[in-house]
């Protein structure tokens, strides 16, 4: 059974910092990317960033330059170093793994940045 487990969400003050770190274990094979979703009160799921194996990356407009996608393909594990926080990037954070044509989530982790 495949599971991915998120830490690091919290509470920050506008311009802080938060990283986030997403773990999958069990038995997964041949993943082809790693990424960071979320989703604010009242609104659609969106893509945050998204790392291949190979390590390309894809951010969102709204996160580009503050946000940084990173993994460690030895550990199946994924980073999102978040800096200059906005209240706009308040929302719940989810951790998505593709392997060929199956799709991960994990339960999602909580970030809220205060005013």
């Amino acid at each position: 059974q495949v599971q991915l487990v998120e830490t690091g969400g919290g509470l920050v003050q506008a311009g802080g910092s938060l990283r986030l770190s997403c773990a999958a274990s069990g038995r997964i094979f041949n993943i082809n990317s790693m990424g960071w979703h979320r989703q604010a009160p009242g609104k659609q799921r969106e893509s945050v960033a998204i790392i291949s194996t190979g390590g390309w990356t894809s951010y969102a407009d709204s996160v580009k330059g503050r946000f940084t996608i990173s993994r460690d393909n030895a550990q199946n594990t994924v980073y999102l170093q978040m800096d200059s926080l906005k209240p706009e990037d308040t929302a719940d954070y989810y951790c998505n793994v593709r392997a060929g044509p199956v799709e991960y989530w994990g339960q999602g982790t909580q970030v809220t940045v205060s005013s």
